[in-house]
């Protein structure tokens, strides 16, 4: 068995300000494949550490520079098909500067857990799963694995 494996690297950060609203991304169904509001972030650079690309890209998607993310956890699947696995380094910060600014990317708007509640912001795939894991789970992964038939089923470590 191969000690080595095809990995994709990636990013999510939830930054949350003093009245409890966090930063969602509202995504483009025009330009990705899965639309919907969603947390910044994104793929992780060659030669660049975990910690750089997190603060990198949470600036490029939405304008803030934040500082101390904390990384609490991990979300992780095996891509369909051609079986990558697929790591996203899951951070929290209440620690920014700057103004959120919508990027091509997508429109950014603060968020209450209200507004995911009510329905009033329609979320991409998976992000009830980790907003759960944010808000609601005590662990530090969320994983995916296939069923017989080949759907994702979620599971809290």
């Amino acid at each position: 068995m191969p000690r080595s494996q095809e990995v994709i690297l990636t990013n999510m950060c939830l930054v949350e300000n003093d009245q409890g609203q966090f930063v969602m991304q509202i995504r483009s169904p025009e330009r990705y494949a899965w639309s919907g509001a969603a947390l910044p972030g994104g793929h992780i650079e060659a030669g660049e550490s975990l910690h750089e690309a997190v603060i990198r890209e949470i600036y490029e998607e939405t304008g803030l520079t934040i500082a101390h993310p904390e990384l609490v956890g991990v979300k992780h699947f095996h891509t369909r098909g051609d079986d990558i696995r697929y790591l996203v380094f899951l951070y929290r910060t209440t620690a920014f500067t700057g103004e959120i600014r919508s990027s091509e990317e997508g429109e950014v708007v603060w968020v209450s857990r209200e507004d995911i509640a009510s329905g009033a912001i329609e979320l991409a795939d998976s992000m009830d799963d980790l907003l759960a894991f944010y808000f609601e789970e005590n662990a530090s992964e969320l994983y995916y694995e296939r069923d017989e038939e080949g759907i994702l089923q979620r599971i809290f470590f």
